[in-house]
């Protein structure tokens, strides 16, 4: 079983950026696809990018692409989401996710970051 523990959230004016980081332990990450979510109050839990095994591979959604960039370091068991460019509409709780792939995700799951990005 993995556990993943989110950090690196906070409060930040629209256009600024910040870095998230999921930490993993118990098992290696190495093994598996490794996914960014979010959700805000009343909403389904959404897609925000992955990325593959080896980190060759990542994808975003759409409201994301070209602010957000998903990376691992399987040497530290960490992945990391560089959120540039912030808006407003990217406030929500942040989770960190294990095992899935694109819109479906793997069954761990981290204990969430709050994001607020304030206008």
């Amino acid at each position: 079983q993995v556990q993943l523990v989110e950090s690196g959230g906070g409060l930040v004016q629209a256009g600024g950026s910040l870095r998230l980081s999921c930490a993993a332990s118990r098992r290696t990450i190495s093994t598996y696809a490794m996914g960014w979510f979010r959700q805000t109050p009343g909403k389904k839990r959404e897609f925000v990018a992955c990325i593959s095994m080896s980190g060759s591979s990542t994808v975003y959604a759409d409201s994301v692409k070209g602010r957000f960039t998903i990376s691992r370091d399987n040497a530290k068991n960490t992945v990391y989401l560089q959120m540039n460019s912030l808006k407003p509409e990217d406030t929500a709780v942040y989770y960190c996710n294990a095992g899935g792939w694109q819109l479906t995700p793997g069954v761990y799951w981290g204990q969430g970051t709050q994001v607020t990005v304030s206008s």
